[in-house]
């Protein structure tokens, strides 16, 4: 798979290609204060949308965003917007995981039509993971769906929540149990935003980009092993490789099955089976997507291991690139309730007709989804995780 560079050796593009739905994903550095010349060019090609004199440049935007970067990195997207002369409106939602609610997006639906959106106005999501996929649903659902940029500013929402077209909030159930496919416009990454991260969200994110190496992607898999320390550093030469690398890997398994229809987009999720369970047993919020992520993927290879998929050496392989760039491998507290967790399990999108599936590697680079995996091996398992757990508990 080949890069296609812009004019700048510091901007790097990813197609996505999805006939009428296709969009771009833009990688570069230090230029979100000109980036509505990007959203510029993409409402240029698509007159579908953008036929009138009342829009395009001189349309409207709601900015969604949270208070973490709205005076930061989402005023400076409102400013260059407002400068190519779109009217521009913003509405800040609480920071975290508890804002990826219906109660938040009935809070855009209000901003939308007080601003008298029409289905021309395009939603731009500013902010991490929880905005992108907050403000995406909104836009999906409002006058049954408007157009939707995405300005990922965390390095989980740039390689893996922001594209794709997933979008959706959570239940008091369940993890993403209420959402919908909407592609965006456009993607426009800018890493210079990963400089005001800290240090738990940017780990965090890593967790995604091992997550393709580990079950996708050996030859980068390798790579992220020899660029540890630039990526402990946030070295941007090494950033800006490793996002447009993550996104073009998502990107070839959201064309071939853009709607989970035939089970390889499935793939994406491994790991995630048990990390949706754990975040939503801790309260979502305790633990980060990517540290459950982390997590689950050392648990998904246990099992695999336990099924004799995989050796204990690709698992320790795994451990050991996630200690390297600071990730969890354990849950963060004692005794594990194994009903709990295979009740949550059971709410998992990919099951199919109460059968548990799992996305289980095969090798290092490589995972497959797996059906009817024993109960019984899995609750032997969680009883092993929970021991542990157990014997560290104060």
């Amino acid at each position: 798979m080949t890069l296609q560079s812009h004019s700048s050796p510091d901007s790097l593009t990813v197609p996505v290609s999805l006939g009428a739905r296709s969009y771009e994903i833009v990688i570069t550095s230090g230029k979100l204060d000109s980036w509505a010349t990007t959203l510029n060019a993409w409402v240029a090609r698509r007159p579908q949308f953008f036929a009138t004199p009342s829009c395009g440049p001189a349309g409207k935007a709601l900015i969604v965003t949270d208070h973490h970067v709205g005076s930061t990195h989402a005023q400076r997207a409102q400013r260059s917007l407002n400068a190519t002369h779109w009217v521009t409106a913003r509405v800040e939602l609480e920071a975290g995981e508890q804002s990826k609610t219906l109660v938040s997006a009935a809070q855009l639906y209000d901003a939308l039509a007080e601003m008298k959106a029409d289905r021309r106005t395009v939603v731009v999501a500013v902010g991490g993971g929880v905005v992108g996929d907050t403000a995406g649903f909104a836009a999906a659902t409002y006058a049954r769906g408007l157009p939707f940029v995405e300005v990922p500013t965390t390095l989980l929402a740039q390689v893996d929540s922001s594209v794709g077209g997933k979008v959706g909030v959570n239940h008091t159930r369940g993890k993403n149990l209420i959402g919908a496919f909407h592609q965006p416009l456009g993607v426009f990454i800018d890493t210079q935003t990963l400089e005001t991260l800290s240090e738990r969200d940017y780990r965090s994110g890593l967790a995604e980009v091992v997550k393709y190496g580990v079950s996708l992607d050996e030859e980068f898999l390798a790579f992220l092993e020899s660029h540890v320390d630039g990526l402990n550093r946030r070295a941007p030469d090494v950033l800006r490789q490793v996002v447009a690398r993550s996104c073009q890997i998502k990107a070839r398994v959201v064309e071939e099955d853009e709607q989970e229809l035939t089970g390889l987009r499935a793939l994406l999720n491994y790991g995630h089976t048990f990390a949706h369970a754990y975040e939503a047993l801790l309260g979502y919020g305790r633990l980060l997507h990517g540290e459950a992520v982390a997590i689950g993927m050392v648990h998904a290879s246990r099992l695999a291991e336990r099924l004799g998929r995989v050796n204990a050496a690709d698992t320790r392989r795994l451990v050991g690139l996630l200690e390297a760039v600071h990730l969890p491998i354990d849950l963060p507290r004692g005794p594990l309730d194994a009903e709990a967790v295979l009740d949550r399990m059971r709410l998992d999108k990919k099951n199919i007709g109460g059968t548990l599936r799992f996305v289980l590697p095969t090798s290092i680079g490589r995972v497959e989804l797996v059906d009817e995996v024993p109960e019984a091996d899995l609750r032997t398992l969680l009883a092993e995780i929970s021991s542990r757990e157990a014997s560290k508990a104060p």
